[in-house]
């Protein structure tokens, strides 16, 4: 049986690994990951757009140029965007999201496993650990970046507007872009999973000082306990 310190440890690295894991399944569920606002020159008048939108669904607001709201509608993000660059990295940061998913779940397995046994010289242990908490925080750092590069260098927004707003749009005057929570939450999966990792490098710091301590040659130890 585990030590109730190694207990503790991995059992706090285990509720850090469950809460990444839960962060990331709101990330993907919640469409809360930019709001934009573009112009664009119409028929008859300047068309202001508003778009609320995360990886699966996106809504469009619709006002002219006095302000009024002409109409709102809900469009899955992958039908507005056809076959471009923008999905192509859209259906990427989906898929590096599912794997830190995976990744997060891993690791929430392998704390587990430590904190009720002792499988600790194989990859079950700590090392197993240390690479499924790098392999998420890795991968949600790539998600992070490539996400704005869409939005930003691919002009996302302009894309989802064009093909999920329901009136033809002309000529685009400007842009502004505002990142939301589902994008934010990320930073935090990724201190949750310095967290974990940092846990367990303690209790395994501390552990392999303590066996150093124990092997610790015989002319370190006190004189009155050397037998001749």
């Amino acid at each position: 049986m585990p030590s109730r310190k190694k207990t503790s440890m991995f059992a706090s690295s285990f509720c850090t690994c469950v809460c990444s894991f839960v962060l990331i399944c709101v990330v993907l569920a919640t469409p809360q990951w930019v709001s934009s606002r573009l112009r664009f020159s119409g028929t008859i008048s300047n068309i202001t757009i508003s778009l609320r939108y995360g990886l699966f669904t996106a809504t469009c607001e619709q006002f002219v140029e006095a302000g009024i709201q002409v109409t709102e509608n809900t469009f899955q993000v992958a039908d507005a965007l056809g076959s471009g660059s923008s999905r192509s990295l859209t259906i990427a940061t989906i898929a590096l999201l599912v794997l830190a998913l995976l990744s997060s779940l891993l690791s929430a397995g392998f704390t587990c496993t430590n904190a009720v046994s002792n499988p600790y010289q194989t990859f079950l242990g700590a090392v197993g650990v240390y690479t499924w908490n790098s392999a998420c925080g890795v991968l949600i750092l790539l998600a992070m970046i490539l996400f704005p590069v869409n939005v930003e260098g691919n002009r996302l927004s302009e894309d989802l507007a064009r093909g999920g707003c329901s009136i033809p749009l002309q000529t685009a005057l400007g842009s502004k872009h505002n990142y939301g929570y589902s994008y934010w939450i990320m930073l935090l999966i990724l201190f949750l999973n310095i967290a974990s990792f940092t846990i367990i490098y303690f209790y395994d710091h501390a552990r392999y000082s303590k066996k150093k301590e124990q092997e610790r040659p015989i002319e370190n130890a006190p004189k009155d306990v050397i037998l001749f």
